[in-house]
């Protein structure tokens, strides 16, 4: 009778502390992925939050970009920190379907609130507002940072799967 096994390596960086470093993981496309959706996610959320500061009246579209900037900042920042300190969690993570559905659900919700807050600064004119160069550039992140969602959704299936 035969069988696979799969062998999987994992470079730790100790210390005289007890603290376990999980470098293997931010050398692998998964982990960069997830450092780049997560610093993409605090440059949209700080700018946004400078915004917010300056404006007078809130648009709920300009407050949907926001919740869901920084809710997947906040996820996606957990994510980094268990795949990080942890050699467990980051392998059973990445086996699991909570991985697939919660870049997927990420991709979906930052894709439609990027769309969203393009259409509503696209009505306004260029000079109408003095932080027209900042709304673009939230936009163009929050649609860059839902591509890399969807390139993690698919490693997610990917690794899911077993492939």
């Amino acid at each position: 009778m035969s069988h696979t096994v799969t062998v999987r390596t994992a470079t730790v960086t100790t210390s005289t502390s007890s603290i376990l470093i999980n470098t293997g993981f931010m050398r692998s496309y998964r982990g960069v992925l997830k450092v780049l959706e997560l610093i993409l996610g605090i440059i949209c959320t700080g700018i946004m939050g400078y915004l917010f500061d300056y404006s007078i009246a809130i648009r709920p579209g300009h407050l949907f970009l926001f919740l869901m900037v920084t809710t997947f900042m906040i996820a996606t920042f957990i994510l980094v920190l268990s795949s990080l300190f942890s050699i467990s969690s980051e392998a059973m993570i990445s086996k699991t379907l909570f991985e697939v559905l919660y870049h997927a659900i990420a991709f979906g919700l930052l894709l439609a609130a990027s769309i969203n807050f393009m259409m509503l600064i696209s009505d306004e004119r260029r000079g109408a507002t003095r932080y027209y160069n900042l709304h673009v550039t939230v936009a163009s992140l929050g649609l860059i940072n839902s591509v890399f969602y969807l390139l993690s959704t698919v490693f997610g299936i990917r690794s899911y799967r077993g492939l």
